[in-house]
């Protein structure tokens, strides 16, 4: 029975092996094809087995390893392939979607995706780069920040190209003032925090006012500019004042060397003076090094090209000590700056200024660079001491023709101020936006360090404040104020102090201009009297603590008649723009009516006094305060608009201490330059 049994077992086997063995394709095709010649053909038959034939997991048609499409699948060799055919690019024989890190190429259905996927924009498989739908898309998504396209650097949200802001901080005309600085770093801190794009510029005049320069030259200064990190400087014409001593411009070359910060300067040659050598380089400069000078340097601010030159009054020459340095053309100079900056593709160009910006236009200013020159986006200047709240913008040329605006600002004086521009330019480089704020220093706390360092300045000048002058007033010389019981004023009537503050000014603008006839001082101005006894430096600034300036006037006789009028208006009661006089003396009667109560007025010449004429142009001296107009002096305004007014930059007080020391003894009496006939 068993054996019965395993002879059918083993037949039925036979019989199963026989059926498999004639169905094509099935494993057992071994045994009834194989490969001759590379080609698939019958193992029994020998001939090649004719359309699609898997053999070996591969595919054949008639015989041959098949490379194409079957069955919606891509054969390569035979086998289900990843790579392109007819357009198309497959993965494991099936039209691909997906990213390939062999092609590098992201695709849809086999083929190059142009499209988005992902929030992610693709074209021809990679990812896009360019514009499309007035949008900016980098590496497919849409550009956010900072993209350099053809050299140039632009700001970007959500592929919108956003208009460039900068927010310029700046100073000029500081003169020393350094009680306050500390309390400027801190404003400087602030406006750094809240607008990281932004540049910290001077337009001049650093030196020359106060005690801080007698003794440290401009060291004291350069300190706390290098904390504060200036951008850029530019010079004044004082940072010139000491070229006519011993040392030359040595203070201002040691000044220049220890500066942190480039100095941008494109009219003023210093080739003459073997003090400058190597210190200054007639171009434009991308790559500045600190502590040397050149026409023009390119600031990378947040990736924008922002292109800053320089420019100083060739007023220079008339007022301070320049010696061999010379002063250029500013318009030749300012074109040519504008045409270096554009070859190197900057389109945002800032002029940093110390020609003024209402001064005479015999010389230059910075209207007229702004209407003359174009390209300029932004002037910020100095030597006026022109403190403008607001920004001034130009928009028209010299022809009144329309051009792309330029911005004008300045801060006033002695650091009282902290000029804070916000600036905003478009695609071309214009400006689309501006605003100015002055920032009241005074307001501000100290900082901490700044004031520990200011501490070790102030000490001395507290010393040297106590320091004698050599000159000894043999009388106490008063500052009298009027009172219940009296009417004798600094500001009603003349005083010793008077006269010998406008003899000083007389004497020291005669220097520089030897047209000069006349000087006057506004009683307002003086602010207190000098003890009998040996006279100190201290008390010297004390007389006169506003670091005021001289300048000149050009003026009518009849306006000088006009001026003497509203000097005396409020007599015999005070008025701060009572008028005292060296060179000259008048007479007035304060019963009468206002306006007409100059009784007689005459300049000094030679040992004689003569009528002033109505008719005639005199050359006098006062004080810049005065000169422009202050107290109300709408003649000397109106000269001062007129382009007639000259600062010749010298601090009051030093003009008062140096004649001090010329007579080594004074004393309190008067001498008739002034009488009020009704007394």
């Amino acid at each position: 029975m068993k054996k019965k049994q395993l002879t059918a077992i083993a037949l039925s086997a036979t019989m199963l092996a026989s059926a498999v063995a004639v169905t094509p394709g099935v494993a057992s095709a071994k045994t009834t094809y194989k490969i001759v010649n590379g080609k698939l053909v019958d193992a029994k038959t020998k001939k090649v087995v004719k359309g699609y034939k898997m053999f070996n997991g591969k595919l054949y048609k008639d015989g041959k390893l098949f490379k194409g499409i079957y069955k919606e699948t891509y054969y390569n060799k035979g086998k289900k392939a990843s790579y392109w055919y007819e357009g198309i690019y497959y993965h494991q024989g099936k039209p691909y979607t997906g990213y390939s890190g062999q092609q590098k190429l992201r695709f849809d259905d086999g083929l190059p995706l142009t499209g988005t996927y992902k929030k992610i924009l693709f074209e021809d498989g990679k990812r896009f780069k360019g514009w499309k739908d007035k949008k900016y898309y980098m590496n497919g998504l849409l550009a956010n920040g900072n993209v350099t396209i053809n050299g140039q650097t632009y700001k970007f949200k959500d592929g919108v190209k956003q208009d460039f802001s900068l927010t310029i901080m700046h100073t000029n005309d500081t003169h020393a003032h350094l009680d306050s600085v500390a309390k400027r770093v801190t404003a400087i801190n602030e406006i750094r925090k809240a607008n990281p794009s932004n540049v910290l510029l001077d337009a001049g005049d650093v030196f020359s006012g106060t005690l801080y320069f007698n003794e440290f030259k401009g060291q004291a200064d350069l300190e706390f500019m290098n904390m504060m990190g200036y951008d850029a400087a530019t010079f004044g014409n004082h940072e010139f004042d000491l070229g006519s001593s011993p040392e030359g411009h040595q203070a201002l070359v040691d000044f220049i060397k220890g500066a942190k910060f480039p100095f941008v300067s494109a009219n003023v040659d210093f080739s003459k003076d073997n003090k400058f050598q190597g210190l200054f380089s007639d171009m434009v400069s991308s790559k500045p090094e600190e502590g040397k000078i050149y026409s023009g340097i390119i600031k990378e601010v947040d990736g924008q090209k922002v292109g800053i030159f320089g420019l100083t009054t060739a007023e220079t020459a008339d007022i301070s000590s320049p010696g061999s340095v010379a002063f250029e053309n500013y318009v030749a100079e300012a074109q040519k700056a504008v045409k270096a900056f554009k070859g190197q593709d900057v389109d945002k160009i800032i002029a940093l200024t110390h020609i003024g910006y209402d001064d005479s236009p015999t010389y230059d200013n910075d209207q007229i660079l702004a209407k003359t020159v174009r390209g300029i986006d932004v002037i910020v200047g100095g030597h006026t001491h022109t403190k403008l709240d607001k920004v001034v913008t130009v928009n028209e040329d010299n022809d009144k023709n329309d051009k792309a605006p330029t911005v004008i600002v300045q801060t006033g004086q002695y650091g009282e101020n902290l000029g804070n521009l916000s600036v905003t330019f478009d695609k071309k480089g214009e400006v689309t936006a501006s605003e100015q704020h002055l920032v009241k220093v005074e307001e501000k706390a100290e900082d901490p360090v700044a004031a520990a360092k200011l501490k070790q300045y102030k000490d001395r000048i507290a010393e040297i404040s106590n320091e004698e002058t050599g000159v000894v007033a043999e009388e106490a010389l008063t500052n009298p104020r009027s009172t219940e019981t009296s009417n004798e004023s600094v500001r009603s009537n003349e005083t010793a102090l008077g006269n010998y503050i406008t003899d000083g000014m007389l004497a020291k603008a005669k220097t520089l201009n030897d047209k000069v006839v006349l000087a006057l001082q506004n009683g307002g101005g003086i602010r207190s009297g000098i003890d009998a006894g040996p006279i100190t430096v201290g008390e010297v600034i004390t007389v006169l603590p506003f670091g005021n300036t001289l300048a000149t006037v050009d003026i009518s006789g009849a306006d000088l008649r006009a001026a003497l009028e509203h000097s005396v208006k409020e007599s015999p009661k005070e008025n701060g723009g009572f008028l005292h006089i060296a060179g000259g003396k008048y007479t007035f009667d304060s019963s009468k009516p206002v306006g007409s109560r100059i009784v007689s007025f005459q300049i000094k010449q030679g040992d004689n006094f003569v009528d002033v004429k109505d008719d005639q142009t005199y050359t006098i001296a006062t004080n810049a305060f005065t000169a422009k107009g202050g107290d109300g002096f709408t003649t000397f305004e109106k000269a001062y608009s007129d382009g007639r007014v000259q600062d010749l930059g010298l601090s009051d007080w030093e003009n008062f201490e140096e004649h001090l020391k010329s007579l080594k003894t004074v004393n309190n009496k008067t001498e008739g330059r002034i009488v009020d006939v009704a007394k």
